[in-house]
């Protein structure tokens, strides 16, 4: 049992309990509600005084890239530093190893911020997968797919055999399923596309692509095709309730009628787009016609961080900005999106994303004792505008927990560290780095 909570459901009626309980069994959750209604013959194993804390559901992160941590900070100010930086260095240094040890730092860092669920698509994905699996987390984790040879693969567009043998392999797990993402419409074929939309349906699993996010790409499909990218996918036959749209920047009105058709969902990295002065999307729109939206932060190397706290403030100033209307997402609605919006965009909506009986125990604790938290007026406004990751103090996933006051339970962050910096330096990644760097 967890007492003397503030408790936010983000239900469907949107309830909360300024002083709350919650109760859980194994990995479910049992109960919840206001400590006045507690029935006083109740027997329990565990109690937890959350002294006053914010408790929410866990957050979702619905597209990131957690192999990437060794690219944090660099070349971040330069143009196309994708190509220039991202790219050789990845293909040089890349392994099993670096990814593994990267997945596992990536997901401390998630965990510490009290994101329970993520969406990953990346390589060595197998390997990923397993990572996510040893640190208690829940996630999709989904092999990219790309026109050329990669890190994992020996020949173009091979991540789409990769998935076909990985995918299987995670069948029935209770937190962790694996996945298949084409890196985008233009450096896929139509029958790589059509065979991860297959794939999808097979195992009735989510898949992931980067849609709409470039301008070249857009330029690119009006002129090969007199089309959008979404317009595209639609006459290949690729889009579905299964498909996650990520960044979806660039979108004409007949685009959010197809995402709405389809009932495509859509993944939103504000952090990432803003960064990268691609643009803000749409998303009073989409959520306007009924299109489900999640936050994402993007990979560490595009957003530079893995915490949502950073993207609901962001999306909530660019919002705003772009709109010209303070009141536009009220604080309240940003919260949703980084729970209950990120659950359904990832298809859990009935496992997670809410407090209520029944469903997966992820939920975390953010502390109100901090400087930075008090007064409260509004909690949702506390979360948007003031928290940050550094507030969260425990952090439960499938009813274990996993961060408690501010650490992890099973892992030693400074060992994680360590781990991934031997193996970047296995293979020589800062000393090729620096010296790209210095050659620009």
């Amino acid at each position: 049992m967890i007492k003397n909570a503030w408790v936010l459901t983000m239900n469907e009626q949107m309830e909360q309990f300024q002083n709350g309980y919650i109760i859980t069994a194994d990995d479910k959750i049992l109960d919840v509600g206001s400590m006045e209604l507690l029935p006083q013959d109740l027997a329990y194993d565990k109690c937890l005084d959350a002294k006053g804390a914010i408790l929410l559901p866990g957050m979702v992160n619905t597209h990131t890239h957690i192999g990437m941590i060794p690219f944090r900070s660099l070349g971040d100010d330069y143009p196309d530093r994708l190509r220039r930086f991202l790219f050789p260095l990845e293909n040089e240094c890349m392994n099993e190893q670096l990814a593994y040890t990267s997945a596992k730092y990536a997901i401390a860092e998630m965990q510490l911020a009290g994101i329970t669920t993520f969406f990953d698509m990346y390589y060595f994905e197998q390997q990923l997968a397993e990572a996510a699996e040893e640190m208690n987390s829940r996630g999709i984790l989904a092999e990219t797919v790309i026109d050329s040879v990669t890190v994992d693969v020996l020949e173009p567009m091979g991540g789409l055999l990769y998935a076909q043998s990985f995918l299987p392999k995670w069948q029935g797990n209770g937190r962790i399923q694996a996945s298949v993402a084409p890196h985008a419409p233009y450096s896929n074929t139509i029958e790589v596309l059509q065979e991860a939309a297959v794939l999808s349906q097979k195992y009735n699993v989510p898949w992931m692509m980067h849609v709409s996010e470039m301008e070249f790409e857009m330029d690119k499909f009006r002129e090969e095709h007199n089309q959008t990218p979404i317009e595209f996918l639609e006459e290949i036959g690729v889009l579905s309730p299964r498909f996650v749209a990520a960044h979806c920047i660039h979108l004409s009105d007949h685009d959010i009628e197809l995402l709405k058709k389809y009932d495509v969902k859509v993944a939103h990295c504000i952090g990432a787009n803003t960064k990268s002065a691609k643009g803000v999307a749409r998303v009073r729109d989409l959520l306007s016609a009924g299109i489900a939206v999640g936050l994402g932060t993007d990979g560490p190397s595009s957003g530079n961080t893995l915490d949502l706290f950073s993207q609901m403030r962001l999306f909530a100033n660019f919002h705003k900005t772009y709109l010209k209307d303070r009141s536009a997402f009220p604080a309240v609605e940003i919260v949703k999106l980084a729970t209950i919006g990120g659950a359904k965009v990832l298809g859990m909506e009935e496992q997670i994303g809410t407090i209520e009986a029944g469903k997966q125990a992820d939920f975390i604790l953010v502390e109100t004792d901090s400087v930075n938290m008090f007064p409260i007026f509004d909690p949702y406004s506390a979360l948007v505008y003031a928290a940050n990751a550094g507030n969260v103090r425990d952090v439960f996933i499938a009813g274990k927990q996993v961060v408690t006051g501010k650490k992890l339970v099973d892992f030693d962050e400074e060992q994680l560290r360590a781990e991934l910096s031997e193996a970047m330096e296995q293979c020589g990644f800062k000393t090729k780095a620096l010296k790209a760097m210095a050659g620009k």
